[in-house]
Formats: C-alpha cells, sequence, structure tokens
C-alpha cells in the first residue's frame, strides 16, 4: 500500500520555512477603523496561512450565549483573550505560520506576544487612518455588520471628538521585532506585495 507524502511546500514560501524550522507570526495591529482586519486577512490568503483575529472569535462566542450584551470588560471579552493566544500557541507549537489580528495596546498585549516569540519569528504591521476615516469606516461598519453587537466598541462612532482622541492615544505595540507602518486610506501604501514580501522569513533565517 502507498504510503501518503506530505505536499511539497511552495520555493521560497513561508511555509518552506516553518517546515525547517519556526513559523512566522505576523502581527497586524492598529486602532479601530484603521483597516487591519481586511489587511490580516489578505496578507493570510497572499502567504497561504490562517488569520485569527480576536473580534472574530468572541462573534463566535456570542452564538452559544444566549441574551447576550456586550460591555466593556463583559465576561466574553475576559474569555476571548486566553483563547486568543491559546490558538496562538497551538498553531505556532504545530509549525503553522499564522496572522494574528487584533487592536494590540502595547500596555495589555505585548506580555502576551512576547512569550510566543521563542515558538515564531515576529512580524509586525502597524495599519495608520487619519481619525475621520476610521470614524467613517465605523459608521459604515455599524450599519452593515449585526456582528459588531459582540463588542462595546460599538458606541465608538457617536461622538467624533472623543473617538478622535481615542484613536491619537492608541498605545503602539513596542515588540523587539521588525515592524512595518501601512497606511490604509486608500488602498495600502506599500502595497500588499511589498507587505508580504516584508512578513516573509527568507528559508534558512
Amino acid at each position: 500500500m502507498a504510503v501518503p507524502t506530505s505536499p511539497r511546500p511552495r520555493p521560497g514560501s513561508v511555509i518552506t520555512d516553518s517546515v525547517q524550522g519556526r513559523p512566522t507570526l505576523v502581527v497586524v495591529s492598529g486602532p479601530a477603523g484603521s483597516g487591519k482586519t481586511t489587511l490580516a486577512h489578505a496578507i493570510a490568503r497572499a502567504v497561504g496561512c490562517p488569520a485569527i483575529s480576536r473580534d472574530e472569535i468572541k462573534e463566535g462566542m456570542v452564538h452559544a450565549t444566549a441574551g447576550f450584551v456586550a460591555a466593556h470588560g463583559d465576561e466574553l471579552t475576559m474569555r476571548t483573550l486566553p483563547t486568543f493566544f491559546g490558538v496562538l500557541e497551538l498553531l505556532l507549537r504545530a509549525g503553522v505560520t499564522t496572522v494574528a489580528e487584533a487592536a494590540f495596546q502595547d500596555r495589555v498585549w505585548r506580555p502576551g506576544l512576547e512569550q510566543l516569540s521563542g515558538l515564531a519569528y515576529l512580524r509586525v504591521v502597524h495599519c495608520t487612518v487619519d481619525a475621520g476615516v476610521a470614524w467613517a469606516r465605523i459608521q459604515e461598519r455599524l450599519t452593515r455588520d449585526p456582528l459588531r453587537r459582540a463588542h462595546a466598541d460599538h458606541g465608538l462612532g457617536a461622538d467624533p471628538p472623543a473617538h478622535a482622541a481615542g484613536h491619537a492615544a492608541f498605545d503602539r505595540l513596542s515588540l523587539d521585532a521588525p515592524s512595518l507602518e501601512v497606511d490604509t486610506t486608500d488602498g495600502y501604501r506599500p502595497g500588499l506585495d511589498e507587505v508580504v514580501a516584508f512578513v516573509s522569513i527568507p528559508r534558512g533565517s
């Protein structure tokens, strides 16, 4: 009987490095409305790996929680954080290059990400956009996406000045890892190809 063989990785891809060494953890961050979720999924599709979103995990939990009403520090928020890091650790220990997306603010998220640094190469992609553009995106998302009821930030768009202040005060990650800033105002600057090249670890690194 023939013995199944594993698929051959694409030459020069991030996945190739994962097979021979450590995988890559691509950390996509930015304030609300900065386009980080869209970019994270675009990177994952281009690289060929999963994208794990903190918000999407919480949205999935809502389906099993009848009558849930989002609030700051609510039960599902508290459960989401360890679940998010648990999923990332499981994938990285299995050698899976992964894109992780959340509003990673340094004071809250850096300790957990640093614990994963021994399992993977880290690359940080920080999304930037003007506060006014972010506010408009949040408003549009609230009207078209009922899943946003899972998050207590649904009221952010009600007060543009308050949102602008929070946007400006976003506490960016400070990790000992290469980082790239991407302006998402109209498409991506630098472009997606350059972002993917940045997150890709050369074979043998």
